[in-house]
């Protein structure tokens, strides 16, 4: 257990989002919007703000851990590497889904993750337009608002939903990625990871794959899908860790599906 108290970690999350995310949502100037990578990786103001108001509020709540912030990061990528040492860290994504915020979608969250010795014990992903907070404890379930979250039932490979990200793969595992995904039942994004989890973990969709494994990203949702009754890992079989940061994950509801869905999507 994480030793702390969840429902607390919560509030301080709702606090932001309702100081430095909502109130800036369609109400964006062009000021507010920057390109990091490229045109599709953008940062905010409501990005920049609710992670400096966040970190200090969790780190002060637990004395001796740090913050690792997506946009701190950004700027000082050697702070990831923080993220597998002695001291607790609590990992921020303080909009995820920055390009939908940025384009008036309504499908972004604030995700939290807390890591100690280089695993997630802890777990928020906080929808600010609904104000619905999913938190997950290792060992202790997940839930949204007193509702435990289940992963849906298996299903053969061709009956799967899947929210696949294939840009970051090479050209060729894209291309036979495209190709592949339409023997699944179904195959979208989301372009927001911690909705897609929330989908993965409540039984909306079955399937998950990415490549690029920003801690942030996915430290928060595989915990949550987890303790949904989910089952991860990464392509090579080895388990998913808030260390490893790239080489492709695959997300289902349990170790036969994960079989299955990697035959059919990799042959």
């Amino acid at each position: 257990m994480s030793a702390i108290d969840p429902a607390r970690v919560a509030g301080f999350i709702r606090e932001v989002a309702e100081i430095d995310i909502l109130p800036r949502f369609r109400q964006l100037k062009s000021g507010d919007i920057q390109e990091k990578s490229g045109p599709k990786d953008l940062v905010t103001i409501a990005d920049i703000e609710a992670e400096r108001r966040l970190g200090p509020m969790l780190t002060a709540y637990l004395p001796g851990s740090i913050a690792v912030g997506e946009e701190a990061a950004s700027a000082d990528p050697s702070l990831v590497d923080r993220v597998g040492g002695d001291a607790p860290v609590w990992l921020i994504d303080p909009v995820d889904g920055t390009l939908n915020f940025s384009e008036g979608d309504e499908r972004f969250c604030v995700m939290v993750a807390l890591v100690r010795g280089g695993r997630a014990v802890a777990a928020w992903i906080h929808d600010p337009l609904t104000n619905r907070t999913t938190i997950a404890e290792r060992g202790g379930g997940a839930w949204t608002e007193g509702e435990r979250l289940q992963v849906a039932p298996a299903v053969p490979p061709e009956r799967m939903t899947g929210l696949l990200t294939i840009r970051l793969f090479d050209p060729a595992t894209r291309e036979r990625l495209r190709d592949r995904r339409t023997r699944l039942a179904k195959a979208t994004t989301l372009r927001c990871a911690g909705h897609e989890y929330l989908h993965l973990a409540s039984g909306q969709a079955h399937l998950g794959l990415y490549y690029r494994l920003l801690p942030w990203d996915h430290a928060p949702g595989t915990l949550i899908h987890a303790e949904a009754g989910g089952y991860a890992a990464m392509l090579d079989g080895r388990p998913y860790a808030p260390t490893v940061h790239a080489g492709g994950m695959l997300v289902t509801p349990d170790r036969e599906s994960w079989g299955e869905a990697k035959a059919l999507l990799f042959g």
